[in-house]
């Protein structure tokens, strides 16, 4: 369980994003400009950490880091503590559809 609230983790997005802008000395214009997404948009998302999805990947591909936010959400792996979860983990199947509504 975390005790982020999806308010703070946009806010940490958005600040991240900024020094990482700041780090390679881009200006929220030059960032604009090679991402695409309009600078008033890239203020707000700085300022108040609201932005699109398609316009988060946008600069984080421009950022460099495009490849590390798509496997920070990959699923984590299995990790077993005993042969008996091993082979008790190859029989099950894994789910195609949530059962949970």
């Amino acid at each position: 369980m975390s005790f982020l609230t999806s308010y703070k983790a946009q806010k940490k997005l958005a600040a991240n994003a900024r020094a990482k802008r700041l780090t390679l000395a881009l200006t929220q214009e030059g960032l604009a400009n090679r991402s695409g997404v309009p600078l008033r948009t890239l203020r707000k998302f700085e300022q108040e950490g609201a932005i699109s999805l398609e316009s988060f990947l946008k600069i984080y591909m421009v950022l460099g880091d495009l490849d590390d936010i798509v496997n920070a959400t990959a699923p984590k792996e299995t990790s077993f503590s005993s042969i008996d979860d091993v082979l008790n983990a190859s029989s099950k199947s894994v789910r195609k559809r949530g059962t949970r509504k």
